[in-house]
C-alpha cells in the first residue's frame, strides 16, 4: 500500500481509505474490515448520519471480532448534517456528535474530525471553541472539512488555531471539474467554469489532503461507470490499461486519481471483498503522463 504524508504533519497515511457508509449492507462486515486491514487500508472512513449511525456501531462490533489493534488504525468520522432538516456547526452539536461518534466506535479518541458539508449559519467561533476542547481533552487528534470551497476554508481558519489538513471532495474520472476548469482557463466554454473556487490549486498551496469521495459514480449517484455500456470509449482504455499495467478498470480508475500529483487519498466504498483488493493494489501503479491524459480524454473530456 502506498502511504502519503498527511497535510502538513509528518505522519504517513494509506492512499486509499474504506468508506464505511454500506457497511450495514455488507454481508459480514468483519470480513470486510480484515480484508482492508490485510491490504494495507487502515483508514476507515465514517460519519454519524452512515445508517442513522448503524455504520460506527458495526463497524466497533465487527472489530472486536478481530484482532486488529485499534491503535494500528486511523479512524475518521464527520458531523455537521442534521437529515433533512439542517446543517449544524454548532458547538453544541459538535461536541455532541463526537462524544455519541466515540461511543459506537468504542473507542477514546478519532483520529480524524471533518464538518460534513458547509453550514451557512456557522459562527466559526463555535467551531473554534468545539475543536479547542475536543483536542485538549484527546477525543480529535487531527481536523478537517468535506466539500468546502477556499474562502469558507479561510473563514475557519481566521478562527480555528488547529491545522485543517483534509477536505473530502467528490473526484474521479468522470467528476473531474476541479481539473477541468484549471485547463479551460481563458476560454468561454462550459468547462472553464469554476464552481469549486480553484479548490485543486488552494490545496496544494495549503498541503491540504483531497479524499476523493464516490470516485467511480457519474452524474448525481446515477451508477457506476467502470464496465458500464454506457461509456465503451473510456472501459476500452481502463480495460487495456489494465492489461499494460497489470491492474483491472477499477483498479486503473484509483490509479488515475492517485497518479496526480495533488496528494489525494481515494476513498473505496465498496464492501466487495476483491475490489478493496484491487485498489489497495492499484495504489502502487503510477500512471504515466500520456496514459493519464488519454484516460481523461476516453471521458469524454477535451483539451482546449
Amino acid at each position: 500500500m502506498q502511504k502519503i504524508k498527511l497535510g502538513t504533519t509528518e505522519k504517513k497515511v494509506p492512499s486509499v481509505i474504506l468508506g464505511c457508509m454500506r457497511l450495514n449492507g455488507a454481508k459480514d462486515p468483519r470480513e470486510v474490515i480484515e480484508t482492508a486491514v490485510d491490504n494495507g487500508i487502515t483508514h476507515f472512513d465514517h460519519a454519524d448520519i452512515y445508517g442513522d449511525g448503524q455504520c460506527e456501531r458495526i463497524f466497533a462490533e465487527n472489530l472486536a471480532k478481530t484482532s486488529i489493534n485499534r491503535d494500528k488504525l486511523f479512524l475518521q468520522s464527520k458531523c455537521g448534517i442534521v437529515p433533512g432538516v439542517m446543517y449544524d456547526f454548532s458547538k453544541e452539536h459538535i461536541i455532541s456528535s463526537v462524544e455519541n461518534s466515540l461511543k459506537r466506535l468504542n473507542t477514546d479518541y478519532l483520529d480524524a474530525l471533518l464538518l460534513h458539508r458547509p453550514d451557512t449559519l456557522m459562527e466559526p467561533e463555535e467551531v473554534a471553541a468545539a475543536f479547542d476542547q475536543l483536542e485538549q481533552q484527546g477525543k480529535v487528534r487531527y481536523f478537517g472539512v468535506s466539500n468546502q470551497k477556499p474562502g469558507q476554508i479561510e473563514l475557519l481558519k481566521k478562527y480555528v488555531k488547529q491545522p485543517l489538513i483534509f477536505n473530502q471532495l467528490q473526484f474521479g474520472i468522470m467528476h473531474s471539474g476541479m481539473i477541468d476548469q484549471g485547463l479551460h482557463v481563458n476560454m468561454t466554454d462550459s468547462r472553464a467554469n469554476d464552481f469549486d473556487g480553484e479548490i485543486l490549486e488552494y490545496s496544494r498551496i495549503n498541503e491540504m489532503t483531497i479524499q476523493a469521495w464516490s470516485p467511480y459514480q457519474y452524474g448525481l449517484f446515477e451508477g457506476v461507470f467502470v464496465g458500464n455500456d454506457k461509456f465503451p470509449e473510456l472501459n476500452k482504455v481502463l480495460n487495456e490499461m489494465a492489461e499494460k499495467y497489470g491492474s483491472t478498470a477499477t483498479g486503473i480508475s484509483a490509479a488515475w486519481i492517485l497518479s496526480h500529483p495533488a496528494n489525494f487519498q481515494v476513498i473505496a466504498g465498496t464492501m466487495n471483498r476483491t475490489r478493496i483488493q484491487e485498489i489497495a493494489e492499484a495504489s502502487e501503479i503510477t500512471l504515466s503522463r500520456q496514459d493519464w491524459y488519454r484516460v481523461y480524454l476516453a471521458a469524454g473530456n477535451d483539451l482546449p
